[in-house]
């Protein structure tokens, strides 16, 4: 079968069945659920993988909100990673260009994930079908992956070895713009820094006290004075999140710090995060109180794979820009009337792309390796690319200029445009995949160029043997 016709075949499979996917992302989203809490999403994604007759494992790694589907025979095992957290304090209406919660202080998908998992699970379940239609050998797995917003759930199940006979890993993630996701991302850690200090009056004993306080904020000094005297593409962010007490009059005992430690490469990491306890234990001989660190998560940045995604900006070409018509358009313009030209302009420019501020939604494919990597955050799916050759795509499913984790993401999450962009991603996935299964020659050329990669970069999972996942305790 030719290549064309592949992608068409493929395209028929998703276009049956895709109704019952929008209504799995629908559901998703109106069950927004954050970190490791999933627990209403994953049955909602478990009830399909059993409807589509996958073969299913739950409590991978020891996560109770994962699930694996597995179909098919023998041949290589291919992987198709989808989410569904959402994020806290994003509640919102769907549909309207407007902020209006739909709960205060609740739930909501700022990052699309509802999309993501639901258009996973539906070129998984079309690759499934293909390969029972013409007799291939192989086997599709979908990995419903909880936590990735900050939980870093696909780091612990790496460290299981949930994906250790895996041959090839496909994902993608909801965006402004449809094309290979460029293979570039930051290495991090997030890590709690409890100081303990010694209580006392602040006024008739201050000098009997030890303020923990004191230690947080001279961290976070030092910490900024560091900035100037770090790679230039490393982030650092931290938020108070205990104070030790609201009396201004009492010497603060305890206080924590949260700190997310980004930088390009593992190696860049693990030196800024020690750099960084380095300055916390100054903060606590300074102050003379004691200081404990604790990691919570980390994710490796992403490592790349040239015949994966030249292979998929094949199919993602022989596609086209997903099929958005005039009202979607009306409607995505409607929401840019909220987002300011600098929004707009950056959603341009993280692809590479010139600005046309009178282009509602996307109307092209971009090419491999756009945009000069400058705008990037942190992904679980970047551990996952130290262990499996790893490929993803960018799927545009909302108006270009829509700043991510707000509420203008979370309103677009239902409309028409998100499923179309959806389905059109779904079929990318699963061509590509399908692809793979009829020659198994290209997934040997993705494990060369895997291997040549990290021939000489050894894998350290960021999060360390002794971390346990953050898990909620039970009701």
């Amino acid at each position: 079968m030719s290549n064309d016709n592949l992608t068409d075949a493929v395209s028929a499979l998703i276009e049956y069945k895709q109704q019952a996917f929008f209504a799995l992302s629908d559901q998703v989203w109106d069950s927004p659920e954050t970190n490791y809490q999933e627990h209403q999403s994953v049955a909602a994604h478990i009830t399909r993988l059993r409807q589509e007759g996958f073969r299913i494992q739950h409590n991978l790694a020891g996560l109770p909100t994962s699930v694996m589907g597995e179909a098919g025979e023998g041949g290589p095992v291919i992987a198709i990673l989808g989410e569904f957290d959402a994020l806290p304090c994003l509640s919102q209406q769907a549909g309207i260009a407007e902020q209006r919660p739909q709960v205060e202080g609740g739930n909501g998908h700022g990052c699309g994930h509802n999309l993501l998992g639901a258009g996973a699970m539906l070129a998984a379940s079309a690759v499934k079908d293909y390969l029972a239609d013409h007799g291939l050998a192989g086997r599709i797995r979908y990995y419903g992956c909880p936590a990735e917003e900050g939980g870093s759930a696909k780091g612990f199940m790496v460290r299981a070895g949930v994906f250790d006979d895996v041959d090839i890993a496909i994902s993608w993630h909801p965006a402004a713009f449809t094309g290979v996701n460029n293979p570039i991302s930051l290495a991090c850690n997030e890590l709690d820094f409890h100081f303990s200090g010694r209580a006392a009056h602040a006024s008739s004993a201050p000098h009997l006290g030890r303020s923990a306080l004191d230690a947080v904020e001279l961290m976070n000094v030092g910490v900024n004075y560091m900035r100037e005297h770090m790679p230039s593409s490393a982030r650092i962010h931290y938020a108070v999140t205990d104070t030790g007490g609201h009396s201004p009059n009492v010497v603060q005992a305890r206080a924590r710090v949260r700190y997310l430690i980004r930088s390009r490469t593992l190696s860049e990491l693990l030196q800024l995060v020690e750099r960084v306890k380095n300055v916390a234990r100054g903060a606590a001989l300074m102050t003379e109180t004691t200081m404990r660190c604790e990691v919570l998560s980390g994710d490796a940045n992403l490592i790349g794979n040239t015949p994966l995604e030249q292979l998929m900006h094949r199919h993602i070409e022989r596609l086209g820009p997903p099929p958005f018509d005039e009202q979607d358009r009306l409607v995505a313009s409607q929401f840019q009337q909220t987002f300011s030209p600098e929004d707009i302009a950056a959603s341009f420019g993280r692809f590479g792309l010139p600005v046309r501020p009178d282009v509602p939604l996307c109307d092209l494919t971009f090419p491999p390796e756009s945009g000069d990597g400058t705008l990037v955050g942190s992904t679980d799916v970047g551990t996952v690319s130290w262990v499996v050759p790893t490929v993803q795509m960018r799927g545009a499913t909302y108006a270009i200029g829509t700043p991510g984790h707000s509420w203008q993401l979370v309103a677009q999450g239902k409309l028409p445009a998100a499923h179309k962009g959806m389905a059109h991603s779904a079929k990318a996935m699963a061509a590509t995949a399908v692809d793979l299964f009829c020659d198994p020659e290209q997934v040997r050329r993705a494990k060369a160029d895997f291997a040549a990669r990290l021939a000489d970069r050894p894998f350290v999972n960021p999060i360390p043997d002794d971390v346990t996942p953050p898990l909620p305790e039970a009701s």
